[in-house]
């Protein structure tokens, strides 16, 4: 089982940055790949980034590629999401999530354990 918990949401200005962060806990953490989502009002779920248990491999959705960085940190069961400049349809709810087992999908369903999210507001 993993518990997430998301942080370092808020309102910036486009063309600011933010740094999410993600505190996870339980033994499976860093056996499993974790994912950033984000929900927009009347919008579905939609993928972000996601990196493997290890660090080794990213992966981003075309919207978000070249301005948003997933990196994590084993060993303080943490991961993390930069957000460099930020326009106005960044702007939603960003959850934190853990993979199945030995999943790599950009899927929700392939997702397990989720955050309670953290909302990011970018002002134009």
């Amino acid at each position: 089982q993993v518990q997430l918990v998301e942080s370092g949401g808020g309102l910036v200005q486009a063309g600011g940055s933010l740094r999410l962060s993600c505190a996870a806990s339980g033994r499976t953490f860093s056996s499993s790949a974790m994912g950033w989502f984000r929900q927009a009002p009347g919008k579905e779920r939609e993928f972000v980034a996601r990196i493997r248990s290890a660090g080794g491999s990213t992966y981003y959705a075309d919207s978000v590629k070249g301005r948003f960085t997933i990196s994590r940190n084993n060993a303080k069961n943490a991961v993390y999401l930069q957000m460099n400049s930020l326009i106005s349809d960044d702007t939603a709810v960003y959850y934190c999530a853990a993979a199945s087992w030995g999943r790599w999908s950009p899927l929700p369903r392939d997702y397990d354990y989720w955050g309670q999210g953290t909302q990011v507001t970018v002002s134009s």
